[in-house]
């Protein structure tokens, strides 16, 4: 027998199964700015950093701002990810999905790491080739300005980006947003090493490429933890462990619930997928399970609001 399907609040349940499937809607994003807009709005500024970054580190033979310029643009295909999945993820489960579309994100942000690795080889094999064969042709006065301006606007996304965030409790969001801070943390090192050669001149010419090797190294960083993440995603890791303890104290302290076993969490998609097999009184009806069973759920999303979705198995205690 199965319950007809609930309103958006209550989730489809199969009471008389002995088994409670709930689905969390995502957050209200009533705020001024939305996870798409923002991140809309930081594709444009980040297209345009990129564009002149990478233009004028080819114009005036810096390879210092045109590694900056590739982080940018690694930011940019990291918008568009989370763009992406923030889209994607609202799909509803379907024949082909029936877990639905929450990992398509975790895939994307796994390329985008591998597209880091491969900017960050290109950034170290031209600036070994500068620092072999150094060039005199080199211009920081542009380069140097060009990386001081991004830093005010990269703080500026990461600071809006994490406050939608943070509104919506969206992790791919606040992810994004500290990508935001290291794109500005990378333009200050950039701006510190183009200084240098403003300052010295053409004997510090070889600061421009240490600088660019010195950020590619902080890219592979970057590019390393995107790919483990993404990787511990897939394979179903599950969250840490105060994140176990605060459902689990969520199950054990609903009325009703006896005892509780065979407790699993993973992540999907930055947020928490759960199921548990609780024990009630055998005596009592399949309506009272139920209803049981809804408050677990309802205690377990209260407690965490990453948890989107709860499986709930309801199973006559023994009596000892």
């Amino acid at each position: 027998m199965s319950l007809p399907s609930a309103s958006r609040n209550e989730p489809n349940t199969h009471g008389a199964a002995g088994k409670h499937t709930a689905a969390a809607d995502e957050p209200s994003t009533r705020v001024l700015l939305s996870g798409e807009g923002i991140t809309i709005a930081s594709i444009t500024a980040n297209a345009a950093l990129a564009l002149a970054k990478i233009t004028a580190g080819l114009t005036c033979s810096s390879q210092t701002i045109l590694a900056d310029g590739l982080h940018s643009s690694s930011d940019l295909v990291t918008d568009a990810a989370v763009l992406a999945g923030l889209r994607v993820s609202k799909k509803p489960a379907d024949v082909s999905h029936p877990y639905g579309h929450r990992r398509v994100g975790t895939l994307v942000a796994m390329l985008i790491g591998a597209f880091l690795l491969v900017a960050a080889a290109s950034i170290v094999t031209g600036a070994m080739k500068t620092l072999r064969d150094p060039t005199d042709r080199m211009s920081p006065t542009f380069p140097f300005w060009l990386a001081v301006a991004s830093v005010p606007v990269k703080e500026l996304l990461f600071q809006l980006t994490r406050w939608v965030g943070r509104r919506t409790s969206n992790l791919s969001l606040l992810a994004n947003a500290w990508h935001h801070r290291t794109d500005a943390f990378t333009s200050i090192a950039a701006a510190a090493g183009l200084g240098g050669v403003l300052i010295g001149g053409a004997d510090w010419f070889f600061l421009d490429a240490l600088t660019a090797v010195l950020l590619a190294a902080f890219l592979v960083v970057v590019a390393v933890r995107i790919i483990s993440s993404s990787a511990s995603e897939l394979i179903d890791k599950a969250p840490d462990e105060k994140t176990l303890e605060r459902i689990k104290s969520a199950v054990s302290k609903t009325d009703g619930v006896r005892s509780y076993h065979a407790f699993r969490a993973r992540n999907v998609g930055g947020k928490i997928a759960a199921d548990i097999h609780i024990q009630v009184d055998p005596d009592l009806t399949v309506q009272t399970g139920h209803d049981i069973a809804t408050e677990v759920r309802r205690k377990v999303m209260e407690a965490n609001p990453h948890v989107i979705e709860v499986i709930v198995h309801v199973e006559p205690a023994e009596d000892s």
